[in-house]
């Protein structure tokens, strides 16, 4: 539904609007503060009623573990009562039990016997970034010795000043992995994110350069070069490989992921803003990325983002994810903030919250589905529940703010006020 020729409204201007995602933000808090602490150390992945899934001796991902310290740290600058205890969990976890004492670095999986899984992922030393930052901004005391870490880690051992990006993944003993063969996008997206709230909880400018040598390499380079699809997989040279096929769906899918191209445009601005907007090239990059995901990863029939897209721009796992619909509502936000103009970005915004609404959240259970099939009923063949509070929580908090750093930042800039 559009009012045609109207003055545009922004939903989040409205009082009502912004009471409602709240309200929303709040039961995903409430859903997982109450069940989602493991006494034994970490946290536990859910099922669709809020149950541990796992059995005696589950697995704990480091990215599940960072998020769940990234998003108290939030919670607790909102004055959400609960949180620090939350946060003090899972820093303590990072830091004794993911962190390996000997040849340094974050394990991706532990469990209570130790590292069930001892590879170094640069996806999941992005996220133990993200978590220290927001920690210190929170005034956790284990947050500045964490973040000196793994600050040094991704310098010395991940970062490639060649190509001014990371590589991808480490055997425990820092040997590359299939010969360091594959370099991948998602890694050093979720990375510049990361990146940007360590410099704004520091200070330190090298943050900020190297979030703008990824977004240079990912987005104005290579995506800018195949029309704004962002490629997911390359090699060691960062040349596109578009063939690339990985069984873990989850984490490498084939093909395109619109989902990143929505993140991708929501990060652009925010990095932008953060430039002081010398980077002339963001905007438009951001306008394209959002309008290709929008007329080609939208299903205009039943509603709801296809998960990938062959290299025709054809859907190809056609499931609908709930990430890439929080990532577009953070995405049209940021949008409607900078480049006002078009309300292309607003209705988009509307039309995605009402999927959420409808389809998304789960009236019955309490949290979100995280997958729906292509009718929109939930499923699950990639994701077992809801393992994650990260981008729902999000995505309900970022239009509440101001479109110019992230959440940490703007939440203390308001001093807690929505």
């Amino acid at each position: 539904m559009s009012e045609g020729g109207a003055a545009v409204h922004h939903w989040s201007n409205l009082p009502y609007h912004r009471r409602w995602l709240i309200g929303q933000a709040d039961g995903l808090f409430d859903f997982f503060q109450y069940r989602a602490i493991n006494p034994k150390g970490g946290f536990f992945d859910l099922d669709d009623q809020g149950s541990p899934i796992g059995g005696a001796n589950p697995t704990r991902g480091i990215h599940a573990s960072a998020r769940m310290v990234h998003c108290f740290s939030i919670g607790y600058l909102l004055g959400r009562p609960g949180s620090g205890d939350i946060i003090d969990h899972g820093m303590r976890y990072l830091w004794e039990r993911h962190r390996d004492a000997e040849h340094g670095g974050y394990f991706w999986q532990v469990n209570d016997d130790g590292a069930a899984d001892a590879n170094k992922q640069g996806y999941g030393h992005a996220f133990v970034l993200l978590a220290a930052s927001s920690a210190k901004v929170a005034g956790h005391p284990l947050a500045d010795r964490m973040l000196a870490d793994i600050t040094d880690i991704l310098e010395t051992k991940f970062w490639e000043p060649r190509h001014g990006a990371i590589a991808e993944e480490f055997n425990r003993d820092w040997s590359p992995i299939d010969g360091g063969s594959y370099r991948g996008q998602n890694s050093n997206m979720h990375l510049t994110e990361a990146l940007m709230a360590a410099y704004e909880a520091t200070g330190e400018k090298t943050y900020l350069d190297k979030a703008e040598s990824i977004a240079d390499l990912v987005i104005r380079r290579s995506a800018g070069s195949v029309g704004f699809r962002v490629a997911e997989h390359f090699d060691p040279e960062w040349r596109i490989n578009k063939d690339y096929y990985h069984p873990d769906e989850m984490f490498r899918p084939a093909g395109t992921t619109p989902g990143h191209w929505l993140e991708w445009a929501r990060l652009v601005l925010q990095l932008w803003a953060l430039g002081d907007k010398k980077q002339a090239w963001m905007p438009d990059a951001a306008k394209s990325l959002f309008v290709q995901s929008m007329s080609l990863g939208w299903d205009k029939e039943k509603g709801g983002f296809f998960y990938t897209l062959d290299w025709q721009d054809k859907p190809a796992k056609t499931n609908k994810l709930w990430w890439p619909m929080c990532e577009a509502a953070g995405a049209a936000h940021f949008l409607n903030e900078h480049l006002p103009a078009d309300r292309f970005y607003e209705d988009s915004y509307r039309l995605i919250w009402g999927t959420i609404a409808n389809r998304f959240i789960d009236r019955k259970n309490g949290g979100w589905h995280e997958e729906l099939t292509e009718e929109l009923a939930p499923a699950h063949t990639l994701f077992p529940g809801k393992g994650d509070i990260y981008h729902a929580l999000q995505a309900c908090l970022i239009p509440l703010f101001p479109a110019t750093g992230s959440l940490t930042r703007v939440i203390v800039e308001a001093d807690g006020r929505i």
